[in-house]
């Protein structure tokens, strides 16, 4: 005859008190109020003033009429500066994807021999994130002058540090038995990264670089606002020119080309993983 087990009571169950509703209840409304009160802090020290915000969106009626209706007189110069953008990307994405692969090797944990290259690796890697795609732009215009190369360089460190820290993060989790197999069996590093390891990344390594490319399109648009080249140079000469009218057909244009761009960067990457 099997013995049934008494449920302890609760003033007998030691974790009783931190599953009561109450318990519950008042640590969730304390951490509500405790945002509510970050919330009017930072308010107050940033000077947010919803009257201010309340009539500034009482002018966008004044900004629509100047957008609308979009200047097609605009379409062929648009075009050819958004040609020069999707350059500019290709050459940034396709440079960083080649670098990258010695350089994320080098940052996974579980490859890297070397503990000092594999710190300093991503203390570089960690430098890079941290600096965001505009001030890249900034330095390497001031670098190099005002146009393409600048910009193309800037995406190019930028497109660096997102891919080497995705793709070292895929290599540290893959299965190292096969790798480790490879090894004691006599075969060189370089051999068993090519057939144990590379198989594994290479799905994620593919969508990787094809979400990194969708990105410099966008940012591409961004950094030509600071003399970087590409279509979002042209859109900072017609706001500065107030050709409001121009400046909503150059915008209707960037978004239909990343929407089409991200629709066939999906799938892609639906066929590969």
């Amino acid at each position: 005859m099997v013995k049934q087990m008494n449920k302890p009571s609760i003033q007998e169950d030691r974790y009783a008190p931190m599953l009561s509703p109450w318990r519950v209840k008042g640590k969730i409304t304390l951490i509500f109020f405790l945002i509510i009160g970050l919330l009017f802090f930072s308010s107050m020290q940033t000077g947010v003033d919803l009257q201010a915000l309340i009539s500034g969106l009482s002018n966008m009626n004044q900004i629509f009429v100047k957008l609308f209706p979009p200047d097609p007189g605009i379409v062929n110069l648009a075009m050819d500066r958004l040609i020069e953008t999707i350059h500019m990307a290709i050459i940034a994405s396709t440079f960083a994807t080649i670098v990258v692969i010695p350089v994320s090797l080098l940052a996974a944990r579980n490859l890297a021999t070397n503990l000092f290259v594999y710190n300093i690796t991503r203390f570089i890697l960690n430098i890079l994130r941290t600096i965001p795609d505009v001030v890249l732009a900034v330095i390497f215009v001031g670098l190099f002058g005002i146009g393409v190369f600048g910009g193309i360089v800037a995406l190019f460190v930028f497109s660096l540090g997102i891919l080497a820290k995705l793709i070292s993060e895929t290599v540290e989790s893959i299965d190292m038995d096969s790798f480790e197999a490879m090894r004691a069996s006599g075969a060189s590093s370089v051999q068993a990264i090519a057939f144990a390891v590379v198989p594994q990344v290479l799905p994620q390594f593919t969508s990787f670089s094809l979400y990194v490319f969708e990105i410099n399109i966008r940012a591409s648009v961004v950094i030509g606002l600071v003399g970087a080249g590409g279509i979002g140079n042209l859109l900072m000469q017609q706001f500065s020119f107030y050709n409001y009218d121009a400046v909503m057909m150059i915008i209707l244009i960037i978004f239909a080309v990343v929407v089409v761009i991200e629709y066939i960067s999906g799938k892609i990457r639906e066929a590969i993983i």
